[in-house]
């Protein structure tokens, strides 16, 4: 919690407020303010502050300073005592002590010398209330003496053996650092066989020959000096065993060759410590070392153990590759037998170090100072512990208390000394010294006798502001001997505050536990003891407390994206706050990319260092509140690395690799690519994947495969970049271990077998050479296995065989090491021929006037002469033929698959005359024809009529005309019209039904309602029933008195305008339609089209027409699809023409029109001719003259009524792509000249039945044949082909 304390017209920090604590009993340390301004007259003995530690070792090239401050009232006077004597500083020009401090300084860089001031220094702090005394310090100079100059013999080794190298370094003050070097000052490396003891000498455990070397050099580095001493080098050979001939050995003295133990490989020894156990005594606080090196070959490894206990799991560390065992900050719970354990191949070694930890004195309760009003009692307490356990003496102002001065207020028990009934001359100062074997300690502890009334050191009219529920703490700092009593109120007025609401502390402070906001008010302390009384008054303010409504939230966010974190804060009003964002409990780093505005800290660009804790930290002078969020910066892994082939073997080898940053989303998988040099260079292909925990791979390898590997990582965010590409791997050659896929046999001619086979790749091969053998023999003969063995190829033809054949076929893989597996056979078929027979016997039944069964009965197998795929069946009508050219007739084809003998032939026009004939086909095409056979197909019902209008409105009368259907599939026998009144609302009234002779086309209604909307319904009819009906909707005329106001100026007072809409026509393609119709009436009105789905119950969709046009196109139409329109005009007298069926036209079947006999399309290429003719003409005047020829605006200038497409904003068709289905419709249209069936002509369409000459039927007549819109010239013409001419053809003929 935070405090702001200030006075009623000045704010001071909480930081300023001194908060003096006084602990006035009679066992406490109590330090008395030395402020002049507060407690001028108070008195106080001496207390050592600052002084020099006890051992203190000094720089001889520098001046010697011993430190020594102490502070009391009045200021103490200082004294030294050297080696237990006065030392008279005044008597030695080199000794200066610093002006109002006992710190000596001891000038030895003129002409002193360091060792002449060596010696125990004491010093004495004293005023008139006491003294004290520093700790003994022992000054000493620090030493680096030179090592002493020995000759180092080189040392010769065999290979194996063990040795010590000795450093021995002098013995300097404080100890010296070693370390081994060679004479390039580059750290010799060491190791689990190489290593330096605790003493500095260099172990070996056994030797190599590589550790031969003429510069092992140990330095001494003496740290206090800044100086480093070397040894002379040490030089050391080692040889092999086998390098030591006879000769030589004899020429060796045993001294020359260093060591005696044999080089083969021998059970551990230790070489330091030596036997089985030892001893190791250290002190508490201190670390303890333990040291075990052992030799022996192979190099022994060292393992630690506490017999009688565990090592301490947090003080424990092992150093020197595990030969050294360290414990920190020992104690006397760690005495106890540690064995370390020496371990190879041969045996093991043990050797138990017993420690004991002993303990110079430390304190359990040092003496602390009193301050006692005369009168009272009091006790000093010393009490210390060590090993061995330490003895207690006393000294009173420095001297031992036995020769001290009496005192009878005091009474020495031990390690306590009693007061009773003190007065102002028992103030002194009493110093503890607590002392063992192993050191000492000193402290002093004052007794201030004081006798002062009550003070209050807390500044008046304080002001405190605290947020509400938390603790408040008004400071009443106060002192006086006795010690004063404290009581609070609050108000002017009221009883002292109890501690069952409030808590009063020691050193006068009140604490509120909880503030609440009616906590605010003036608070009183008052101070009281015998000699007299004080009071302060302070005052509280409650806060609101600062709060985050809006906090920052986890983030998980990927490289390069941007990520704000939010942090709203509500505070007190009258508090200013100031809001900082940190990072990982730092400053923000000073990057562009990080953006702090009111509410939120925004990181662009985010970068894998941005992951961390974010905090929004909000202060304010009293409180601060914080709230945190973490954001983890996530990305595609790195790629992995330090890929490794191990355990290479001729098809199969390990992969390892290092895996890549996983930036921070676990790797869920390891792809393993491989390239194959030799045959597919720079191509990758997928060799496995592992577990995302697996960093090894062992892979199946082929043979002959120069192998490279590369591995991806993958988690949640995707796939790392490949990796390097590891070293490449040349798998041995073998035979091949697969034979070609897909092997057939068919002929391309009657006389040939062309065998082909799907070739093995260049991996697949195995090995150099990769050659075919190819064998065959009839199926059904006795002769024996032909073959051929080819090059790396994927064919093989054999001629001069017979026609449609069944052969045997195998092909077998090879190369330079040998053969494939025995190859699977397979059987094929030499070439096919034309079929020789006609199907006979081909008789019709008629189902019903679109529908008809043909049978047949098939022909003989051996005719066939090829795999029999079906039998075709080519059908047309010789309807209107004599209208066209009867050298094109429109036939369709119909296949049907396999042997049947019976099919449907469905979609045929009514009351229409049909031939056909019947083909088998083969692969290699149709066989003759059968006879042509003639059916006949009944009545059906008509389409609806092709038009329907009113004309001559009058009051009572309407006059229909119409034009028939445009297919009546039959003989018309009657109309029917059904027609019925439209009120306002659109309510339907009573339906009126009237038969209309079919020699009829115009009818006139009478008898009618005048200003009526009628709507009519009208069909006709053929002996097999009714057909579709067309349907309009017209108003009687009004009265012409009541009309004549809105009339238009251009039509007469006498004769009505009665408004209408008119011939609605549709001309629809495949997504869209163009609507027209014919409008009578008043200029400007606005129409609008609707349409929908013909027979759903959805609502009209509406478009509204832009301007008062008489066409609108409608788009985004689906397919095949019948809809139902009708065109309206809005305002108050609104009317809406006939509705209007039509239907988009569909994926129709596939079907080729003869357009060379169509008029359009003899019309269109007279004009291109002429165009084309024209544009010549025009470009050869323009080039005589120099000019260009624009063809855009030649073509513009002389459009085509024919092809000209219609522009796309007025709602008309543009240019159509398609030459078959998207032919432009003239306005009006909805039968294509030809009279062919299209989808909205008949519900029996092809379209139905299937697509092109993949459409088929079933035995029951259900699809399954093909059907074709290929044409055939009649055969009396003597032309066999039976493809039309396309529209291109026909054009790049022209042309």
């Amino acid at each position: 919690m935070q405090l702001e304390i200030m006075p009623r017209k000045k704010r001071l920090s909480a930081g300023r407020v001194p908060l003096i604590l006084f602990l006035c009993q009679m066992i406490s340390a109590l330090d008395v303010p030395l402020d002049s301004k507060l407690l001028e007259d108070l008195v106080q003995p001496p207390t050592i502050t600052q002084q020099s530690p006890k051992d203190y070792i000094v720089d001889p090239r520098e001046n010697i300073v011993i430190q020594c401050e102490a502070k009391g009232k009045p200021p103490p006077s200082f004294s030294w005592t050297r080696n237990g004597t006065h030392f008279d500083i005044d008597k030695d020009p080199l000794v200066t002590m610093k002006a109002g401090l006992g710190t000596l300084i001891i000038n030895i860089m003129g002409e002193g010398k360091a060792e002449t001031y060596e010696g125990v220094y004491q010093c004495t702090a004293r005023n008139e209330r006491g003294a004290a005394i520093s700790n003994n310090i022992v000054v000493r100079p620090s030493r680096s003496p030179l090592w002493t100059k020995e000759k180092l013999e080189p040392i010769t080794l065999r290979s194996g053996q063990s040795l010590i190298l000795p450093c021995r370094p002098p013995v300097g003050l404080p100890p010296a650092i070693i370390f081994w070097m060679d004479n390039s000052f580059q750290r010799l490396p060491q190791s689990e066989r190489v290593s330096q003891g605790l003493n500095g000498d260099l172990y070996f455990s056994n030797v190599l020959p590589e550790d031969s070397r003429e510069d092992y050099i140990c330095y001494a580095r003496f740290n206090h000096t800044q100086t480093i001493q070397q040894k002379q080098p040490i030089s050391l050979k080692v040889v092999l065993v086998d390098e030591l001939n006879d000769t030589i050995a004899a020429n060796l003295s045993d001294t020359e060759v260093y060591g005696a133990k044999s080089s083969r490989e021998r059970p551990p020894t230790f070489l330091t410590p030596q036997g089985n156990a030892s001893n190791k005594e250290e002190l508490r606080g201190n670390v303890l070392s333990l040291e075990c090196i052992a030799e022996g070959l192979p190099t022994p490894i060292i393992y630690w153990i506490k017999e009688d206990g565990t090592l301490p799991t947090n003080r424990t560390f092992y150093r020197n590759f595990q030969k050294t065992l360290q414990i920190t900050q020992v104690s006397e719970a760690d005495s106890g037998k540690y064995q370390c354990i020496a371990k190879n191949a041969l045996g093991v070694i043990h050797h138990t170090i017993s420690v004991t930890v002993k303990a110079a004195p430390y304190w359990i309760m040092a003496p602390q100072n009193l301050v006692l009003s005369p009168g009272e009692d009091g006790a000093l307490v010393c009490r210390a512990n060590g090993n061995p356990k330490p003895r207690i003496s006393w000294l009173s102002n420095g001297v031992p208390i036995e020769i001290a001065p009496d005192d009878p207020s005091r009474k020495i028990n031990g390690d306590t000394i009693i007061f009773s009934s003190v007065q102002e001359r028992s103030s002194a100062v009493y110093q503890c010294n607590a002392s063992n074997e192993y050191g000492y300690l000193l402290g002093n502890a004052f007794v201030n006798v004081l006798a002062e009334p009550p003070r209050i050191l807390t500044s008046e009219n304080t002001l405190y502001q605290v947020i509400a529920n938390r603790p408040a703490l008004l400071d009443c700092a106060f002192f006086g001997s006795p010690l004063p009593t404290i009581e609070w109120f609050k108000g002017t007025k009221g009883s002292a505050l109890r501690e069952d609401t409030y808590v009063l502390h020691e050193n006068g402070t009140l604490e509120i536990p909880v503030a609440q906001k009616d906590s605010t008010g003036t608070y009183t302390c008052v101070a009281r003891n015998k000699l007299g009384m004080a009071k302060n008054e302070v005052h509280l303010e409650i806060k609101d407390p600062t709060r985050i409504i809006k906090q920052p939230e986890y983030a998980v966010v990927q490289r390069g994206s941007t990520v704000s974190f939010e942090c709203k804060v509500k505070h007190d009003h009258t508090l200013i706050p100031t809001v900082i964002w940190l990072k990982d409990n730092g400053e923000l780093p000073s990057d562009g990319r990080f953006t702090v505005d009111k509410d939120q800290l925004v990181v662009a660009d985010v970068s894998d260092s941005d992951g961390g804790t974010y905090t929004c930290v909000a202060n304010t002078t009293l409180d601060d509140v914080s709230a945190s969020a973490v954001l983890s910066v996530v990305d595609v892994p790195n790629p992995p690395f330090d890929l490794e082939l191990t355990d290479q073997l001729d098809k199969s080898v390990q992969l390892s690799w290092t895996p890549g940053d996983d930036n921070n989303s676990p790797i869920t998988k390891f792809i393993i690519e491989y390239e194959d040099a030799m045959h597919e260079a720079g191509l990758w292909h997928h060799q496995t994947e592992v577990p995302g925990t697996q960093t090894t791979a062992q892979l199946k390898l082929s043979p002959y495969v120069n192998y490279s590997f590369r591995v991806m990582a993958e988690n949640s965010l995707g796939r790392s970049l490949p990796s390097e590409a590891s070293e490449q791997y040349l798998t041995k050659a073998a035979e091949p271990d697969k034979n070609p896929m897909t092997v057939e046999g068919l002929g391309s001619e009657p006389d040939n077998l062309v065998i082909t086979w799907q070739p093995l790749n260049g991996f697949e091969s195995n090995g150099p050479g990769l050659q075919y053998k190819v064998s065959w023999r009839q199926k059904d003969g006795d002769d024996e296995w032909t073959s051929v063995v080819v090059a790396n190829v994927s064919k093989y033809i054999v001629s001069g065989t017979p026609t449609f054949v069944p052969y045997l076929i195998k092909v077998q893989a090879l190369n330079d090491v040998g053969f494939a597996p025995e190859p699977a056979v397979v059987m094929g078929h030499s070439g096919e021929d034309l079929p020789m027979v006609a199907p006979g016997n081909v008789h019709v039944t008629v189902v019903n006037s679109t529908l008809a069964e043909v049978h047949w009965d098939p022909v003989p197998l051996k005719s066939v002469r090829g795999h029999l795929q079906g039998y075709r069946i080519y059908y047309w009508t010789d309807q209107n033929s004599s209208k066209r050219n009867r050298r094109h007739i429109e036939k369709k084809i119909l296949t049907f698959q396999g042997s049947k003998t019976h099919g449907m032939l469905p979609g045929l026009e009514p009351f229409s005359h049909y031939t056909l004939n019947v083909r088998v086909v083969n692969g290699k095409g149709e066989g003759p024809a059968s006879p042509d056979r003639v059916f006949h197909t009944p009545e059906g019902v008509p389409s609806a009529p092709s038009s329907l209008k009113i004309v001559n409105p009058t009051l009572d009368s309407l006059t229909l005309e119409w034009d028939p259907p445009s297919h009546p599939n039959g003989i018309l026998t009657e109309y029917t019209l059904k027609y019925q009144p439209i009120n306002s609302t659109h309510e339907l009234g009573p339906l009126v039904d009237l038969k209309i002779p079919a020699n009829k086309t115009r009818w006139t209604l009478k008898n009618l309602n005048f200003s009526t909307r009628y709507k009519f319904y009208f069909y006709a009819q053929t002996s097999a029933g009714s057909g579709s009906q067309i349907t309009e909707e017209a108003v009687t005329t009004v009265d012409e008195g009541k009309m004549a106001g809105i009339l238009p100026p251009d039509v007469g007072a006498g004769k009505a305008v009665n408004p209408r809409i008119s011939k609605l026509t549709v001309a629809a393609a495949e997504t869209y339609a163009n609507i027209s119709w014919e409008y009578e009436g008043p200029e400007h009105v606005n129409f609008y089209v609707e349409y929908g789905v013909a027979g759903s119950k959805e609502e009209w969709r509406k478009e509204i027409v832009n301007g008062s046009r008489s066409f609108f196109g409608l788009k985004g139409l689906m397919p095949g699809t019948a809809y139902k329109v009708r065109v309206g005009a809005e305002g108050d007298s609104g009317f809406v023409s006939s509705e209007d069926v039509f239907e988009t036209g569909p994926a129709m079947a596939s079907r080729q029109v003869d357009i060379a006999t169509q008029g359009w399309f003899i019309g269109l290429m007279c004009a291109v001719a002429l165009l084309i003719l024209i544009l010549l003409i025009v470009c050869f005047i323009r080039r005589n003259k120099g000019g260009k020829y624009p063809v855009k605006e030649k073509e513009d200038a002389h459009p085509d009524p024919e092809i000209q497409p219609m522009k796309e904003d007025d709602g008309t068709f543009g240019e159509y792509s398609d030459a078959e289905d998207h032919k432009p419709l003239k306005k009006g249209s909805r039968t294509p000249s030809d009279r062919t069936v299209k989808k909205e002509d008949s519900d029996d369409s092809l379209v139905d039945y299937g697509e092109g000459v993949n459409g088929q039927f079933n035995e029951d007549g259900s699809f399954i044949g093909q059907y074709s819109g290929k044409k055939e010239k009649e055969p009396a013409e003597g032309n066999e082909s039976s493809e039309a001419p396309s529209p291109v053809n026909a054009m790049n003929s022209f042309v």
